[in-house]
């Protein structure tokens, strides 16, 4: 990228248990205006989500605010940038989940799913298994059109339209996982932990999330072992392995 690019994107989540909403997206919304941002955040009792856009300085004064406020205090963040800002508008709103499953019993607030870091999981994937010489299977929780823009070469695919369908997903093809360590991924670790703790759930042994989701795994490893582009929720459409959008 050249240094022509100067917009700061932003894409964060943090599953925490949250309180008076309204007073939440109020605040945001007036923080995020006051510093000319623009794109998504999303709140609910769960927790953030949130992807953002606009100057350097403008995002990281915005951030700064956000993780001075102690449920967002340890809120990480992946980056990456564009040369113009690739949202329309800035939209803050309350929802019932922050990432919508429709499966209340799944609290990822209440606990984590446990995780596999980017450069371990590369390293894994060159010696083709865990430490524990188990096989792995990459299950990709996304979308079926994010899936066929890029994916983990060998990834597991169920062809879901919508997150909402990775539970019945699962319960039909949960014997291909049987006897591996199940790494579930999506674009920044918000979907591929929710489903983490769906499988757990649900019995299936061995499950780890993708820590920080392809976009950390771009920015940690270059993206080997990963064929072809991460979609992304905006008009940068993809993302290359170097996080730098598509021609």
């Amino acid at each position: 990228m050249t240094s022509a690019a100067s917009i700061l994107n932003i894409a964060a989540y943090r599953f925490v248990a949250l309180t008076d909403l309204p007073n939440w997206r109020d605040n945001i919304r007036a923080q995020a205006e006051a510093c000319a941002l623009k794109g998504t955040v999303l709140v609910a009792g769960e927790g953030i989500n949130l992807c953002l856009a606009g100057p350097d300085a403008n995002v990281r004064g915005w951030l700064g605010w956000l993780r001075a406020h102690e449920p967002f205090a340890a809120l990480e963040v992946k980056e990456s940038r564009s040369v113009e800002v690739p949202f329309g508008k800035l939209r803050v709103k309350v929802k019932p989940e922050i990432i919508r499953m429709n499966h209340a019993a799944i609290q990822p607030q209440a606990g984590r799913a446990p995780s596999v870091d980017a450069k371990t999981l590369a390293r894994w994937l060159a010696q083709g298994c865990d430490d524990a010489d188990r096989p792995l299977a990459m299950l990709d929780t996304r979308n079926a059109f994010e899936a066929d823009a890029g994916r983990f070469r060998g990834a597991i695919d169920w062809r879901i339209e919508r997150f909402s369908e990775f539970p019945d997903a699962l319960l039909a093809h949960r014997t291909e996982l049987v006897g591996k360590t199940v790494v579930s991924y999506c674009t920044g670790g918000i979907r591929c932990e929710k489903a983490a703790l769906y499988m757990a759930n649900a019995g299936v042994a061995n499950v780890l999330q993708l820590e920080g989701g392809i976009l950390k795994y771009f920015e940690q490893t270059g993206g080997e072992h990963f064929d072809g582009e991460c979609f992304v929720f905006d008009a940068r459409a993809t993302l290359d392995a170097t996080l730098a959008p598509s021609p």
